[in-house]
């Protein structure tokens, strides 16, 4: 597993496996990693790890995070990294031999579509899909040209924008975080494996009636700046957990809490203000 190297001034302090998928730190005692230090605030920043991935945010610290000698908010952990939190350095060392499910463009770029960007991109997604059985060399172009298309209507890439003011609350972001592999000879072991697939429907906002299916093993959801939560696709469901903001989000009405929520048929979900319904396709 992952882990984190606590260290000052070259001294190792303290060896952190990554045992949680969400590990907090401060310098308050109720945190995963305690550092009594006043340059770190009480709750200073966070790293949630889903299947390989580890992500670092910060908390609105009053010092700031540094993660290889740059500011950050939110930041996808790479081998050998560097945190910097005043005096203190954690250095992130992934698991030998394991390669990240998603890549630090996923996380950072979580774009806020407008509806006909989001219908287009569901459209291509759609054609990449049967594309890939036949022509995986024409499946990839058609992936790369959904991706610019996406680009270019999505009016923010991480961080909250003119253009997300411009679509108020209603606003509702929607990535799918690691690219569907082409398809290979162990594909249809893959799909006999029982697995699930499940989908989304926006309830509400300016998407109402728009459907995501979950194909991918990580998918964003939300608002940057105000709310955000990631999906996760595992063997037995999807599950559900709070990233950024405040608030955690809501399962028919129920605040999700820290830890990851597993999903249930026809579950209600409100995040960032926006209601969306899960349901399960096969």
């Amino acid at each position: 597993m992952a882990k984190l190297i606590l260290s000052m001034d070259g001294l190792v302090l303290k060896e952190i496996p990554l045992v949680k998928e969400r590990t907090t730190i401060g310098r308050k005692p109720h945190n995963d990693i305690q550092i009594d230090n006043l340059a770190v605030s009480g709750e200073h920043a966070v790293i949630v790890t889903i299947l390989n991935d580890s992500f670092l945010e910060d908390l609105g610290s009053t010092n700031g995070t540094l993660v290889n000698g740059n500011a950050v908010k939110k930041h996808f952990l790479q081998n050998n990294d560097i945190v910097e939190l005043g005096k203190y350095k954690l250095k992130y060392l992934a698991e030998p031999g394991q390669q990240p499910a998603a890549t630090a463009a996923d996380f950072e770029k979580t774009m806020v579509l407008r509806p006909s960007a989001m219908k287009a991109a569901q459209d291509q997604a759609r054609s990449m899909a049967g594309a890939a059985h036949a022509q995986p060399q024409a499946a990839e172009a058609a992936r790369a040209s959904a991706a610019q298309h996406a680009a270019a209507s999505a009016a923010s890439t991480g961080t909250a924008s003119a253009a997300e003011k411009e679509m108020g609350p209603a606003a509702f972001a929607a990535t799918a975080t690691s690219p569907a592999p082409a398809a290979t000879p162990a594909a249809p072991a893959a799909a006999k494996s029982g697995q699930i697939l499940g989908a989304i429907q926006i309830l509400s906002g300016g998407n109402a009636g728009k459907e995501l299916e979950l194909a991918k093993p990580l998918t964003t959801l939300g608002k940057p700046g105000v709310q955000v939560a990631v999906l996760t696709r595992r063997p037995q469901g999807y599950f559900i957990t709070h990233v950024e903001g405040a608030k955690q989000p809501t399962i028919n009405g129920q605040s999700i809490g820290a830890a990851p929520h597993m999903l249930k048929d026809h579950d209600v979900i409100e995040i960032a203000g926006v209601k969306m319904e899960y349901f399960v396709k096969s």
